[in-house]
């Protein structure tokens, strides 16, 4: 038996509609349409919950732009809501509770889990949240189930006077401070980020608050704009001049401590060794393309002993405190949203998110 909501002023938090949802339904390589599927059933330990808002990410646009994954998929892993159902033996939540949660959350007790590489673990690749179809996130719909180990684990409640919207950002905080923590970024360092969009912004202002001195890279005008604006020291266009001539003068004609690497292209790569200086770390955020090869001057880790670093996912060390840098606002998440759209114009919200214009930061999904 599960426990239905009867009574909610809040819109977000109403009764689902019997039988049937509007979702994004991803339906083959470039392909995402807004169709009427079945509102998930939700069994023992599980619940439902109103989808209010759902950030896209760069996985998301991999994964439709380039067929990744198998079609049908319900899409959308940064998603906040209001629970409306609950399943038997359900205790930490009810009907009405507004949450953010969690799409992957690891066993904690294996191989992996003993030495924190979570992302490793084969529970944690089990996703945990669903609209339809095989479970994929499913914020691209108005109503996800929760599995139990996310319902347990992986979903926290919201505070009141946080939004849904900033909400969304708890997810793709954890991945980028797990990727400051993985780099090693000290207080005093000298850090570079290669790509000012949603993530590389992230990663800046997070290299900045762990006491870094962080300077950054972007094409686009408006982009190098908002990355002053949010606390890098100087922002480069790498289209114009010598980035290794401009961060060698600013770090003693080392290179810097650190380059995090926050463009899925491969010819950074060995640009981001040439930034970096002697013993230097290399963090590549965006490389997550299973097609994807690198090629890289050996060199520059056989003799200089540069390192280069992955990071993949979310911590679950991390959660507690990625939510509260968000909802104790200590990181201007609100401010890196550039546009909203609503579910029924979500083609528009990826093309837009593919392909950025120059004022382009987060783009967001919004259930009114």
């Amino acid at each position: 038996m599960s426990q239905t909501i009867e009574h909610i002023g809040s819109h977000q938090a109403r009764q689902p509609k019997r039988g049937h949802m509007r979702a994004g339904v991803y339906r083959g390589k470039g392909q995402v349409v807004v169709e009427s599927v079945p509102i998930p059933e939700i069994g023992e330990g599980e619940l439902l919950f109103r989808v209010a808002a759902c950030g896209i990410c760069g996985t998301d646009i991999k994964k439709i732009h380039h067929g990744f994954v198998p079609a049908p998929q319900i899409l959308g892993h940064e998603l906040a809501g209001t629970v409306v159902e609950v399943g038997a033996g359900v205790t930490k939540f009810k009907p009405g509770d507004r949450v953010v949660s969690f799409h992957h959350i690891p066993c904690g007790t294996c191989f992996y889990c003993e030495r924190k590489l979570f992302s490793q673990c084969s529970g944690y690749k089990k996703t945990g949240l669903t609209a339809g179809f095989d479970p994929n996130g499913g914020g691209f719909a108005e109503y996800v189930r929760a599995m139990p180990w996310i319902v347990e684990r992986g979903m926290i409640a919201l505070p009141a006077g946080v939004s849904f919207e900033e909400a969304t950002f708890v997810e793709p905080v954890n991945t980028c401070l797990k990727a400051i923590r993985k780099a090693r970024i000290a207080p005093g360092e000298q850090v570079l980020v290669l790509g000012q969009g949603p993530i590389g912004m992230l990663l800046m202002i997070l290299a900045k608050y762990e006491g870094a001195e962080v300077y950054a890279s972007d094409p686009m005008p408006g982009r190098r704009d908002a990355s002053l604006r949010f606390g890098a020291k100087k922002v480069f266009d790498p289209t114009a001049g010598n980035l290794q001539q401009e961060i060698r003068q600013r770090t003693g004609g080392r290179g810097a401590d650190a380059v995090l690497v926050a463009v899925p292209n491969p010819s950074l790569v060995p640009e981001a060794l040439a930034l970096a200086r002697p013993g230097g770390r290399v963090l590549l955020f965006a490389h997550n393309d299973p097609v994807l090869r690198l090629e890289f001057p050996a060199a520059a880790v056989g003799v200089e002993e540069k390192e280069i670093l992955g990071s993949y996912s979310a911590s679950v060390d991390d959660q507690a405190e990625s939510a509260a840098l968000v909802f104790e606002r200590r990181l201007p998440v609100r401010e890196l949203v550039s546009h909203r759209f609503p579910l029924e114009q979500i083609a528009e919200a990826l093309e837009l998110a593919a392909y950025p214009k120059d004022n382009t930061l987060k783009v967001v999904i919004r259930h009114e």
